[in-house]
């Protein structure tokens, strides 16, 4: 017969192991990144948003490019003009690092004791900064958009309390990724790393930092910006829903693109572009 005698105080060690182990978390050392994040917005710049939110898009960046990727960002923007996509990967898959990170949709920070997790709500679902102290990875990983992200939560004054998440993120990375929508290229060889510095502002406790610098061979040099994001007021935001492929009317054939009318015909993306090849429909005369 069980002993309920034995069985109680099993249960009772396990439970205050538990709730023991629930407490070896101090979030009240943590920063308050608690809320809804959304992008900073410059008045007067156009176009969707950017890499660096105080530049405009495109050439605008001005991004430390070397000559073989400035034609490529140059090329990219030309095709777009004439109705193509350019260097864009378009349709509806993961955009990856940086691009994860501007925010199309606001963003959400989620910190445990292991790792930080950052909500994308976008093509990008989430993002995950292990904070355990964990080296990186010895065997080869399937390369991913985003990356493989490692943080380290900093004391900057000396207080206690942790002000700074450090984050160095590297691949092996999935390609072709871009900064922002004119196709403004990295590398190819997809051997980007990211560093950030991710911090409340000290002056506005609903003003967040990212200070993001990338590593990349498409680059002269290292290219950081300041990317900011402001808490939304409401204690209960709204989380709208984002499904990209709901609403996604291109269709690939091939090396073009088509795209759908509005009244459900294929139509072209460009002036003067040919159909797609029906060798495999049978041709109706009319």
């Amino acid at each position: 017969m069980l002993c309920w005698k034995l069985i109680s105080g099993i249960t009772l060690v396990a439970l205050a192991m538990s709730i023991g182990g629930a407490q070896a978390f101090d979030d009240s050392k943590y920063p308050n990144w608690n809320g809804q994040w959304n992008r900073r917005i410059v008045p007067g710049l156009g176009g969707q948003p950017s890499f660096d939110q105080t530049k405009s898009w495109g050439l605008g960046q001005q991004a430390p490019l070397t000559a073989e990727y400035q034609k490529v960002l140059e090329e990219s923007m030309a095709d777009q003009a004439k109705g193509g996509q350019g260097n864009l990967t378009y349709g509806c898959p993961a955009l990856g690092m940086p691009l994860m990170m501007i925010a199309f949709s606001p963003l959400e920070f989620i910190i445990t004791r292991d790792t930080t997790h950052i909500l994308i709500n976008h093509q990008d679902h989430s993002r995950r900064v292990f904070t355990d102290g964990r080296d990186w990875p010895t065997k080869q990983r399937e390369p991913t958009y985003q990356g493989y992200s490692i943080g380290r939560w900093v004391d900057v004054d000396g207080d206690g309390n942790y002000d700074v998440l450090e984050i160095e993120t590297r691949g092996p990375f999935k390609g072709p990724r871009a900064y922002d929508g004119t196709g403004l290229p990295l590398h190819y060889d997809n051997q980007s790393i990211f560093k950030e510095r991710v911090y409340l502002d000290n002056a506005n406790p609903n003003l967040l930092h990212d200070e993001l610098t990338v590593i990349d061979h498409a680059l002269t040099h290292p290219w950081t910006v300041d990317k900011q994001y402001r808490r939304t007021p409401d204690p209960r935001p709204e989380w709208l829903e984002f499904a990209c492929a709901e609403a996604d009317q291109h269709v690939k054939i091939g090396r073009q693109n088509y795209f759908m009318s509005g009244d459900g015909f294929l139509m072209p993306a460009r002036k003067d572009q040919p159909p797609p090849d029906l060798r495999y429909f049978k041709q109706w005369q009319k």
